[in-house]
């Protein structure tokens, strides 16, 4: 049995076939879900705008969300400052030898 399977899946009102690992169709259709959500709040919003600017927008508002969270859970400041720490402490230790 193979591990992929073909879902469709509805994004903005339109139908796309996807060749998907089974353990991915819950994120894939909750994606799908978050795209269509925002785009009808642009819709509701900008009565006289084109589906792709609404496709467009939520596009942008979900990248920098995602660009947000990645400098959050950026550790390298902090492991840097641990590795001159951890240095400091190595060389204050061999001083009091």
């Amino acid at each position: 049995m193979s591990d992929e399977f073909l879902i469709k899946v509805n994004v903005a009102g339109r139908l796309y076939p996807l060749n998907i690992k089974r353990n991915r169709e819950e994120i894939i259709r909750k994606a799908a879900k978050t795209i269509n959500e925002k785009v009808l709040q642009y819709q509701q919003k900008y009565k006289d705008k084109d589906i792709q600017d609404f496709l467009a927008m939520a596009s942008l508002q979900f990248v920098v969300k995602v660009l947000e969270s990645e400098a959050k859970t950026d550790v390298s400041p902090v492991l840097k400052e641990l590795e001159t720490l951890e240095q400091e402490l190595s060389e204050f230790i061999k001083e009091e030898q």
